[in-house]
């Protein structure tokens, strides 16, 4: 895709995209000023110790302190997304980072014990996760956006 088509394309999107970058940045700052709380860090707990490539950190990291970490990472691919407004560089490489948190994220349903269950004859989940998917999709098109910048 060439220069002027990629312009067209953004300008053609750029208030669907900026709407669905700030729903992330906003989702991303609440989420990760609330990780710094005893609360978060208790309900996140057992999904990140029963995941495969995270779960060893609770062997020299307390709960909370883990909780922190993943807040803070969470803050500052946040302000990585607003910077990426003015800055492509920084918004392509704050999309890959988002993406890959919510790819980590949404891996949780498969690695936690008992996400899935049927209630009522309907099989559920932790919704709350599912918000990655569209997550994923904007941290591509964050990526996709800034990329013929590079």
């Amino acid at each position: 895709m060439n220069t002027q088509t990629c312009k067209a394309i953004s300008a053609e999107t750029s208030l669907g995209y900026k709407i669905g970058v700030f729903g992330v940045v906003l989702t991303l700052l609440w989420i990760g000023i609330f990780k710094f709380t005893p609360t978060e860090a208790a309900a996140i707990e057992p999904l990140v110790a029963n995941h495969p490539l995270m779960g060893w950190i609770y062997g020299f990291m307390s709960v909370q302190m883990v909780s922190n970490i993943i807040g803070l990472t969470e803050i500052v691919i946040a302000i990585g997304l607003i910077a990426g407004f003015f800055n492509p560089k920084i918004g392509y490489y704050s999309g890959i980072l988002a993406l890959l948190t919510f790819i980590a994220t949404l891996s949780f349903l498969a690695t936690t014990p008992n996400t899935w269950k049927v209630v009522d004859g309907v099989l559920t989940t932790n919704f709350f996760l599912l918000k990655d998917i569209v997550f994923i999709s904007v941290s591509l098109l964050v990526i996709e956006h800034n990329k013929p910048h590079l």
